[in-house]
């Protein structure tokens, strides 16, 4: 077995057994955005066990019983054995859709389309996807797009994206994002997931269009997603915030500027610390902004800003804050101006 389906097999294991937490659960997500052929093959293994789960009870008896006749022909007399049934099904998966014994039932949950997306720094990306969907990337975002025969996943790996999405009652689409799940059937709506953003590592809804329903997934792959209890329903000018474990806030009116300022490339600050807002600029570009003094840090900027535009950001923050800028050994530090 490839190192690579080693590893697919064993998270795929591991997701599914007890005592999976909310730290496996981040570093699964560090393994997926790793690399872009790790969630590929992830969601390619996992439609693969979703189409065992779908075989009628003894066409799987049947499987099972190939696997071990397999598994027995194969081995050496004096060391047979067989593998634990759980793992071992999930092991001779790749045997069987390798051999074809899966001809029947599996095709109606392989992957039909599947490709990563990235926006860079300092720019957005536009995709149009297969069925006429259409996303836009903010800066510095990455995504996972996985079609099915009967459902539309999106992995949101980092950054935010808003999501134009064609109706299509047969396959509900579906973003993941962390720990929260979203599904649709077509709406327009915005997702934002920053988990390694301080201040800003949970997860934030807002529909613009149509209606989405929203779920702590705590790890739940999609296409269980509309089995999970506790959801909350977004109608247009609603949104929703979760913390980094899931926990979803009151639905909340959208703000007056809409779902996505940063479309039009502007950023707003309410009563945001000067840190927590810097980072944020830093998603777009360098801003060449240290702080030292935790006091300076937790300043209060409001105000909308041109997130591409740093110089006359600088400009800007002496009259916005009580701060000045002070040069030295080739940095630029934010330090009180008192």
């Amino acid at each position: 077995m490839s190192g690579l389906r080693q590893d697919v097999l064993d998270w795929y294991v591991r997701r599914h057994g007890d005592g999976w937490g909310a730290g496996d659960e981040t570093a699964f997500q560090a393994w997926l955005a790793a690399d872009a052929r790790h969630a590929q093959a992830y969601a390619q293994w996992a439609a693969h066990s979703q189409a065992i789960a779908d075989l009628p009870a003894d066409a799987l008896a049947q499987l099972r019983r190939n696997l071990q006749r397999d598994k027995a022909a194969a081995a050496p007399a004096p060391r047979r054995r067989f593998l634990r049934p759980a793992l071992g099904i999930a092991a001779g998966l790749a045997i069987a859709c390798g051999s074809g014994l899966l001809a029947w039932n599996h095709h109606q949950a392989q992957p039909v389309f599947a490709q990563a997306f990235s926006a860079p720094r300092g720019q957005q990306t536009e995709v149009s996807l297969p069925d006429g969907s259409r996303l836009r990337l903010d800066s510095t975002t990455r995504l996972a797009v996985t079609y099915y025969r009967q459902r539309r996943e999106v992995q949101l790996l980092d950054g935010q994206a808003v999501f134009s999405v064609q109706g299509d009652a047969a396959r509900p689409f579906h973003v993941l994002a962390g720990p929260v799940g979203v599904t649709v059937v077509g709406t327009r709506f915005a997702v934002r997931h920053t988990p390694g953003l301080p201040g800003n590592e949970g997860v934030r809804v807002s529909v613009e269009e149509g209606k989405v329903r929203v779920v702590r997934r705590d790890g739940t792959p999609g296409e269980a997603l509309r089995d999970l209890p506790g959801a909350v329903y977004l109608r247009a000018g609603e949104q929703v915030a979760a913390n980094a474990q899931g926990r979803l806030t009151p639905v909340a009116a959208v703000p007056g500027e809409g779902i996505a300022l940063w479309r039009d490339s502007r950023i707003s600050f309410v009563d945001t610390p000067l840190a927590q807002a810097l980072a944020e600029l830093e998603r777009y570009g360098s801003t060449g902004l240290t702080v030292r003094d935790p006091a300076v840090a937790a300043l209060r900027l409001s105000g909308t800003f041109d997130p591409t535009d740093a110089q006359t950001f600088r400009l800007a923050l002496p009259s916005a804050l009580p701060v000045r800028l002070k040069q030295g050994n080739g940095t630029t530090e934010v330090v009180s101006a008192r």
